[in-house]
């Protein structure tokens, strides 16, 4: 497959700030998370013939797009692996304006793409994800297997990853405003980090990074997450055989009842040596 990743918008942006501090304002200059579209193309079809199709428009960190991409597409069952991708591209469309902003996927010739398949909307913004498509039903279409997790996790050793993806959240600290998803082994190392102003973006591109390794599917390792635990986190967990996600916030119910319902291990709330396990309690050592 070819990887064709140029140069993109910077990942953070330089504002000039009117600070308070110790009952005086002082004038400074700030980084803020960079926030810009990200619109995936599909291209699939015959080599003589073409076709294009816009699946998603997603409100981005800038960086890794490759990999959100292809997350993304992964997290919606268009792709099963990357050897369903011939070349990802930006566009080179010099006429188009928001052409970095813009990424292309080629399909290789002979794997099927209906694009009526992506029934969510094709918007998401940063803060949420695109909404609409994911159900129990769905799910089990595309995932007929539960992850593979034959692991016993310590609880203090739960805890103590809350500091491990602080210290390791490079955009974070320095904008305070960016998410992260973090993939760890059993033992505590971290294999892989990724930040975005979207949680579920910074997730996709960590999927989409094991994607392109070919480390698909994560089994006997864990993700966690710098926000609440969402049902579609939870589905991109689960599709990419992760068999533990822990997040700092809450779960939704329709989260626990899928992390049930595949046997993943969910844990919330996980802050100041205090967390709640939703599911998966056979993998928490007693």
């Amino acid at each position: 497959m070819s990887l064709l990743e140029t140069s993109f918008p910077e990942p953070l942006t330089t504002v000039r700030v009117l600070e308070y501090r110790d009952h005086s304002l002082f004038t400074k200059m700030d980084y803020v998370a960079t926030e810009e579209p990200l619109e995936i193309r599909v291209i699939h079809g015959s080599y003589d013939a073409p076709v294009t199709s816009k699946v998603a428009l997603s409100m981005r960190t800038p960086g890794n797009d490759f990999e959100l991409a292809l997350g993304f597409l992964y997290s919606e069952g268009v792709i099963r692996s990357r050897d369903d991708v011939e070349r990802v591209s930006y566009c080179t469309d010099p006429n188009e304006p928001q052409r970095f902003n813009i990424v292309n996927v080629r399909l290789k010739v002979g794997v099927k793409f209906d694009p009526s398949n992506l029934s969510r909307n094709v918007f998401t913004s940063s803060a949420c994800g695109v909404c609409g498509k994911a159900t129990l039903e769905n799910l089990k279409t595309v995932c007929p297997t539960k992850p593979l997790g034959e692991i016993t996790l310590n609880p203090s050793f739960i805890a103590s990853l809350s500091e491990k993806l602080k210290l390791s959240q490079r955009f974070f600290l320095r904008t305070g405003g960016v998410h992260a998803s973090a993939l760890f082994e059993q033992d505590g190392s971290l294999l892989l980090i990724r930040e975005d102003v979207g949680r579920h973006n910074a997730m996709d591109k960590l999927i989409g990074s094991l994607l392109l390794e070919k480390k698909l599917p994560a089994s006997n390792k864990l993700v966690m997450v710098s926000g609440r635990a969402s049902f579609e986190l939870v589905q991109k967990a689960i599709l990419a055989g992760i068999p533990v996600l822990v997040a700092v916030g809450a779960p939704s119910s329709l989260a626990v009842e899928l992390a049930q319902e595949y046997n993943l291990t969910l844990i919330g709330f996980l802050r100041d040596d205090k967390f709640n396990v939703y599911s998966g309690f056979e993998r928490i050592a007693q």
